[in-house]
């Protein structure tokens, strides 16, 4: 864990080293393919149909090259899938996913739909050339919470016949490693109440986990905790001797505004670890 000193240093850094990554990926070409579905079978519901799509971004002509599942943020409520600018002609490809939210399904459902499209990925990233020993998953808020869950408790992704072990890292920007608030709503249970149970990433610690980069922003602009539960889970992680867990806090930054300056971050523990 770093202090809040030395991360600005490191992320004047990380920029000037990510553009020259996407200067010498700029001469290759990227292609897109929108609104697959992700979920099969005769049993799909019509919102499934509808939610259950993703696009992949993705380098042509080109082999073995890393991918980022990467998850929208919205309180499990809202949102929609979107490809980040950042992470465009970075040589990687890029998994966005949509997935069914609440109220019209339980959070259960979207940590499933989550685990369906990572499945998905493991499954189908070699036809587009990539590498399935080089997938990582990410997102922000929401979409941090689903990476950790993924991740973490190993049951989601074994419904779907892949083993969480597989991930190459786990990247969750600003999640809730308690128990998510959508959840405690759906109990009547108050936002500010915390909760730590089956539900939340911190439940499922082990020390055979992926790597995990954990990133907030400022403790003082976060929402409620959310530096300080990245926190403990970055302490517990030590605990139990996982070997390769990071946490960093972006000062100066909100919850919203946090994702912009982690990117960088995203991509250099993508480099360290797709060798």
């Amino acid at each position: 864990m770093l202090s809040r000193t030395t991360f600005v240093a490191l992320v004047l850094l990380s920029c000037a080293s990510l553009n020259a990554q996407n200067a010498s990926s700029s001469a290759s070409s990227y292609q897109i393919e929108e609104g697959i579905l992700y979920r099969t079978g005769d049993d799909l519901t019509d919102g499934m149909k509808k939610m259950c799509r993703l696009d992949i971004y993705s380098p042509v002509d080109a082999k073995d090259f890393p991918t980022v599942v990467w998850f929208h943020g919205g309180g499990l409520t809202g949102g929609k899938r979107k490809i980040p600018e950042q992470l465009k002609s970075s040589g990687i490809a890029v998994v966005t996913v949509d997935y069914r939210l609440s109220p019209n399904v339980k959070v259960t459902d979207c940590i499933d739909d989550a685990a369906a499209a990572v499945a998905w990925t493991f499954r189908d990233i070699e036809k587009y050339g990539g590498s399935p020993e080089k997938i990582f998953v990410s997102g922000h808020s929401a979409g941090g919470y689903l990476t950790s869950m993924l991740g973490l408790d190993k049951k989601w992704l074994k419904a779907h016949q892949i083993d969480a072990d597989n991930i190459t890292g786990l990247i969750p920007f600003s999640g809730h490693t308690i128990t998510h608030f959508t959840v405690r709503a759906e109990r009547g249970i108050d936002g500010k109440q915390p909760i730590i149970d089956e539900m939340a990433p911190l439940f499922h610690i082990r020390k055979d986990a992926p790597p995990l980069l954990l990133i907030t922003g400022d403790r003082d602009l976060e929402l409620l905790g959310r530096y300080e539960e990245n926190a403990y889970m970055w302490r517990m992680m030590q605990v139990i001797g996982h070997p390769d867990t990071e946490l960093f806090e972006l000062d100066g930054y909100n919850h919203g505004g946090m994702a912009g300056p982690a990117f960088p971050l995203l991509l250099k523990f993508v480099k360290k670890h797709a060798k």
